[in-house]
């Protein structure tokens, strides 16, 4: 219990940097993100060897494709997200459950699925909203299907090696994401585009 009483305060302490040096100084101000973002721990989604780095302006790799991103990205994400309390919200994982955590007293439902699951989706429309904690370099048949008719989807994307935070709306059954800003984004494999020959 005494631990506990003196780790409280450090870790609030942390997030409050985190948000006047990380997000405020990038555009970040709206309060309900702000708010998400103190409230929920990042070093609770973190290996306990690597709690400390919890709070760096950069993600931290968990090894076999998972990640927790900078705190920079998921303030910019959930900015362009805007749940609302009806939203049906679907989150691609990144591998720790911390998207979920800010976004579920945010929104109607969350439903949280892993990449490798989000990839083999067989989808009819169920989400208003799609926010995946990553890059991908093409977004699955699957993972489109899943958006109800006018749902968005916000997540990070590749283009020329290069991450980018985009965001797109179904409209007539078809998805295009439309790229936002250049955003340093952990990339998930599991959204790879297939690999084209090339000749030396």
């Amino acid at each position: 219990m005494s631990t506990m009483t003196q780790t409280l305060p450090d870790t609030r302490t942390a997030r409050r940097a985190m948000i006047d040096s990380q997000l405020r100084t990038s555009g970040v101000n709206e309060e309900y993100v702000l708010a998400r973002m103190l409230a929920v721990p990042r070093e609770d989604f973190l290996p306990a060897e690597k709690a400390a780095q919890a709070y760096i302006d950069r993600a931290v790799s968990l090894g076999e494709g998972g990640h927790l991103a900078s705190p920079l990205f998921y303030g910019k994400l959930l900015l362009e997200a805007a749940p609302a309390p009806e939203t049906r919200v679907l989150v691609v994982s990144g591998g720790t459950g911390y998207l979920a955590a800010l976004i579920a007293p945010l929104a109607g439902s969350v439903t949280e699925v892993t990449a490798a699951e989000a990839a083999a989706l067989q989808g009819a429309g169920e989400y208003d909203l799609v926010v995946v904690d990553g890059a991908i370099e093409q977004l699955p048949e699957g993972l489109a299907a899943a958006l109800a008719e006018n749902g968005r989807i916000v997540t990070g994307l590749v283009l020329r090696q290069v991450t980018r935070l985009a965001s797109g709306r179904k409209i007539a059954g078809t998805v295009s994401l439309q790229p936002l800003e250049d955003l340093g984004i952990p990339v998930l494999a599991a959204f790879a585009a297939p690999k084209r020959w090339t000749f030396a």
